[in-house]
């Protein structure tokens, strides 16, 4: 009998939903079958059995909410095979002779000191032994003014992670909010105000369903504005030799059926000069710089449920047309809900590109724990001055949003003139 945990299926990820369980209880189960459907923070997952058997328990109901490392589920030989129930519950008759162990919450509750003297576990001030817990977290909850010790890890082994700091924060806050204030000197009771008529929500508001990607979405893009030090450049790149450009290359590749759009031209080119500026493509990560060596591209893509990120992996070295395939691969499988935790780790940078929809520019949230994003506004004519004469050109509205604590802006601005630069002679791209 062996036990189904709630995998890690993106590098940000510390909880997932039950979106629905493909296989049932008594269903017979092979490796490779897909045995639940998993929200994560970015899409929804099928997660595949590992080894052969009968599926005899389901932990966790649809629509529940389970940190990573949690039991949900338990596959056995025989589908007749019944499961230990939890203490207290069915079977737990069966486990009465058994000797019993406290569990680590009783044990933590009673603050009883061991009879053989154990090794110190790491200490924080005051000498309280610390949990298991991330870096992370423990940076957060000294910004919360929260004694990591008294907050109960969701984690595997008990380990203390963002959310549950979070959660307690929450918690703090509400209770802070609840708390009576102090009395001022008392004074003849006021006359009763009449009855006041109940409150009407003139808005018509109507509360609705949210998904475990778009809670995520906020949370953790609050965390960016708040803890990221956003600084922005900006530049309009004259785009007539990138149209040609595109045109060409389209009429080049029509046998194939692959068509290159204008991001894809963008995000090669983001690739290409990433090979040059280095310290663009970086992450700070818990008060330490990370340089990294591959670039992966990310493309924001818009799907029901919210914003997603998939990942073009070593975008550098892939060909225009292979860019253009597997981005238009990533994007439907975004939109259909199929991408792998492959397609949504790793990546170094990201676009997000707003021009189908007439944007003429704005301003991205960087996606931690990248260094920067670039915004990418509508081609459009405009009237500009070439040769001291008035003319109509295209144009593109660029903006870089940068972390500065990782980028300094003369790095981040030599990256943009760069790549405009070799946006505007295209032929670069493919150098």
């Amino acid at each position: 009998m062996s036990e189904i945990y709630m995998p890690r299926l993106s590098d940000t990820m510390e909880e997932g939903v039950i979106s629905s369980w493909v296989k049932q209880v008594g269903d017979k189960v092979s490796v490779g079958d897909v045995l639940v459907e998993i929200e994560t923070d970015k899409a929804v997952m099928e997660y595949e059995a590992y080894e052969d058997g009968y599926l005899v328990q389901q932990t966790v109901r649809e629509g529940e909410t389970v940190p990573i490392g949690a039991v949900i589920g338990v596959i056995a030989d025989s589908p007749d095979a019944v499961p230990a129930a939890p203490e207290g519950g069915e079977g737990a008759e069966q486990k009465a002779e058994e000797p019993q162990q406290p569990a680590p919450a009783a044990q933590e509750a009673k603050e009883e000191q061991p009879t053989v003297p154990a090794p110190a576990a790491p200490a924080e001030q005051g000498g309280k032994p610390r949990p298991l817990s991330s870096p992370l977290a423990r940076r957060l909850a000294r910004e919360y003014g929260l004694d990591i010790t008294k907050i109960q890890g969701s984690g595997p082994k008990g380990r203390v992670v963002r959310a549950d700091v979070e959660a307690a924060a929450q918690q703090k806050r509400e209770q802070e909010a609840a708390a009576p204030q102090p009395a001022a000197a008392k004074a003849p009771a006021p006359a009763a105000d009449p009855p006041q008529p109940e409150f009407e929500d003139l808005r018509a508001s109507e509360e609705v369903p949210v998904t475990n990607i778009r809670r995520v979405i906020a949370r953790r893009l609050t965390q960016a504005k708040q803890e990221i030090p956003h600084f922005y450049l900006r530049r309009r790149i004259d785009a007539e030799a990138l149209r040609e450009f595109r045109a060409q290359i389209n009429e080049q590749l029509a046998p194939t059926g692959v068509k290159v759009s204008v991001n894809d031209l963008i995000v090669k080119a983001v690739a290409t000069v990433l090979r040059d500026h280095p310290e663009v493509n970086s992450s700070w990560v818990d008060d330490k710089l990370l340089r990294h060596k591959r670039i992966n591209v990310g493309i924001a893509v818009a799907v029901d449920t919210g914003l997603v990120v998939p990942v073009l992996h070593d975008a550098d070295t892939l060909a225009l047309s292979e860019v253009a395939r597997r981005s238009r691969a990533l994007v439907e499988k975004a939109r259909d809900g199929k991408l792998s935790p492959q397609d949504m780790s790793g990546g170094t940078f990201s676009v997000s590109n707003l021009g189908m929809f007439g944007v003429e520019s704005f301003s991205a949230v960087i996606n931690p724990p990248e260094a920067a994003i670039l915004a990418v506004g509508a081609m459009q004519q405009e009237p500009v001055v070439r040769d001291g004469e008035i003319v109509a050109r295209h144009t593109i509205a660029l903006e870089l949003s940068v972390d500065h604590r990782a980028v300094d802006g003369a790095v981040g601005a030599a990256f943009l003139k760069d790549l405009a630069e070799v946006l505007e002679s295209p032929m670069r791209i493919v150098l």
